[in-house]
């Protein structure tokens, strides 16, 4: 594997999350492979959790790690063609990109959707730009339409607390005071999308996500109906997608929120959020902190999500 961007590139699900388990239990088994390799991570927005998480997954592989964040000691970078560079960028990210892949063995990047153009945010131009001209194995550490590190902790951690062979998993939307990209919803309906389980979809009208994410789901508008009997209740808010609202928030009701009383409805479901979370407008302080709450374990599980993907992209070096 030498490029982990979405779902289909981890291949046969059941082999990955078996991979994952035995990782989580023999994490510096495979040292032997990481000696002597560099992965170089760039940072074009903030992090804590993918830093972190995947710096750890490179350690535990014997890896040597660079961090470089774009917006904080490098240069800043142009990234259109034909633009006339005559102003505060001084470096292209067609000369830099080259240059990041003669210093490592493998890159991870960072970089968020800039709700300036949909198309360009869709085409993923940053992360395949660096796809393109590295010359390097790369990695989304979370790009504009997906996080796919994200999605694969989230459905290690499902796996790891279902009660059933086939859960039910809703994804609801809750309000949040600023627009957020769709790749944390895109990505999970994506990979909920290849498993068998019950998925549905719950968000205000005006919050659909492109089709091709939304897949086979069932969307439910109304949220209560939609935690009827769930087992997961994952909670995210995200942007507009639809034009001519594209990356605008544009439905505020807190009712949306989730709080006991909506979690009252569920089949004693377990809450996950990828985090950081805003309280008491993503979701209720009582819900979070709950026995229910597993957005802890399914923060650790992106190391372990972060190290299988490594372990992949190192055996194919």
């Amino acid at each position: 594997m030498r490029y982990f961007t979405n779902v289909h590139d981890l291949g046969n699900l059941k082999d990955a999350l078996k991979e994952a388990f035995e990782i989580k239990s023999n994490r510096f088994g495979y040292q032997e492979l990481g000696k002597n390799k560099t992965l170089m991570m760039i940072f074009f927005n903030s992090s804590l959790r993918t830093r972190l998480s995947t710096q750890k997954a490179a350690i535990n592989l014997g890896m040597n790690v660079m961090v470089l964040d774009i917006n904080q000691g490098a240069w800043k970078l142009e990234t259109e063609r034909g633009v006339v560079m005559d102003g505060d960028k001084p470096e292209h990210l067609l000369e830099a990109i080259p240059v990041m892949g003669c210093y490592c063995d493998i890159i991870g990047v960072r970089s968020f959707a800039k709700f300036e153009n949909k198309e360009d945010d869709y085409q993923e131009k940053i992360l395949n730009q660096f796809i393109q001209y590295s010359g390097r194995p790369v990695f989304s550490m979370e790009a504009a339409t997906r996080h796919p590190l994200q999605s694969f902790a989230d459905l290690i951690t499902i796996e790891e607390y279902k009660t059933k062979e086939r859960p039910k998993v809703v994804l609801t939307w809750a309000p949040h005071p600023r627009p957020l990209p769709q790749a944390v919803a895109n990505s999970f309906s994506e990979w909920m999308n290849a498993t068998d389980y019950e998925f549905v979809i719950t968000h205000p009208k005006g919050y659909e996500l492109a089709s091709e994410f939304v897949g086979n789901a069932k969307v439910e508008y109304n949220q209560k109906k939609a935690f009827e009997g769930a087992d997961f209740i994952y909670a995210k808010n995200w942007s507009a997608y639809t034009d001519p609202n594209y990356g605008k928030v544009v439905y505020t009701d807190r009712s949306w929120t989730v709080d006991s009383e909506k979690m009252a409805l569920t089949n004693n479901a377990f809450f996950m959020h990828c985090l950081p979370v805003r309280r008491n407008m993503i979701v209720s302080d009582d819900v979070i902190e709950s026995a229910q709450s597993i957005v802890i374990p399914e923060a650790a599980n992106r190391e372990i999500s972060a190290q299988v993907v490594l372990k992949r992209i190192l055996e194919s070096l």
